[in-house]
């Protein structure tokens, strides 16, 4: 009995607060669904009508970022007034850019549409939750018709494969994924890197093993849960726009973002900030103590 009680103790330790999360996410969508039948809503989830809900629903997620990540968000002026696509590194769980979009619609009263993997449209009951805010699949119409409306489009080149496998080091996965460079391209506007320090302080995933990524790599859906969830520091930082230019060719633009997040073009812009901004490799105790630190790294 002692035995099984350190192991269930042990369990909810390592997962109540993804857990915890998901709870949050499900119920957002349940007063989604109170709020469109009450008000007998019949509008485009995208269109300006569901904007009482949005803030509300930005609202709650602002303040849970502020008391368990005492979040930051730096950078927001190099976002363009137009059109645009952000591209950022993908932590255990994307929370941290849950805490963007909460901010972004406060502050700016701005979406920005999400791109997200083909798993996200199978979860059950979230169907509207998604189109209230702005969760995309990956394809290129759906991109194009998107910036060509005015809208940001974000999206995390490694994505799944990124959350499941990076770790510590922070090691972008993007693979040969240039689809957004190619986008950008032909809808001939600019791309901006962005990257939240600590993500992976705050939430981590278990050492990779062989199984798990032929698992993954075979079926394309997520096995490995997250764990973790302490109240380390998130600072979000928002690089400087890669302005379009029609002389560079897609391959040239990714390596420029993924300079931002280590600092060569698109995969070198990721990469430098992610060099600038975060220790390497990752220290959970380093994390912690900067909620303490009140200077802006």
């Amino acid at each position: 009995l002692i035995i099984a009680s350190l192991t269930i103790s042990a369990i909810l330790v390592f997962f109540i607060v993804p857990l915890t999360i998901v709870f949050f996410i499900y119920l957002t969508n349940i007063l989604l669904l109170i709020y469109q039948r009450n008000n007998e809503l019949k509008a485009d989830p995208l269109s300006d009508v569901w904007n009482s809900v949005r803030k509300t629903i930005a609202s709650f997620w602002d303040i849970y970022a502020r008391i368990w990540h005492g979040y930051e968000l730096h950078g927001v002026k190099n976002l363009p007034e137009g059109p645009g696509i952000l591209v950022y590194y993908h932590g255990a769980i994307p929370i941290d850019y849950l805490y963007f979009l909460s901010r972004l619609f406060l502050w700016k009263k701005r979406l920005c549409l999400s791109v997200a993997d083909h798993f996200v449209f199978r979860l059950p009951g979230l169907r509207l939750l998604l189109a209230v805010t702005g969760v995309i699949p990956g394809t290129r119409e759906e991109c194009l018709a998107a910036l060509k409306n005015g809208y940001l489009v974000s999206i995390s080149p490694g994505g799944v494969r990124e959350a499941l496998f990076s770790d510590e080091s922070y090691q972008l996965m993007w693979g040969n994924r240039k689809g957004f460079a190619q986008v950008a391209l032909e809808a001939k506007v600019p791309i901006i890197p962005m990257y939240t320090q600590n993500v992976r302080e705050g939430y981590r995933m278990f050492k990779e093993r062989r199984f798990f990524r032929q698992l993954y790599e075979s079926t394309r859906l997520p096995f490995t849960p997250p764990y973790g969830g302490l109240p380390v520091k998130f600072r979000t930082y928002i690089g400087k726009p890669i302005p379009y230019d029609p002389n560079i060719t897609a391959e040239e633009l990714v390596e420029k973002v993924s300079k931002f997040l280590f600092s060569f073009q698109t995969k070198a812009a990721v990469q430098a900030l992610i060099s600038k901004h975060q220790t390497i490799p990752g220290s959970i105790w380093k994390a912690l103590l900067e909620r303490f630190d009140k200077r802006r790294k």
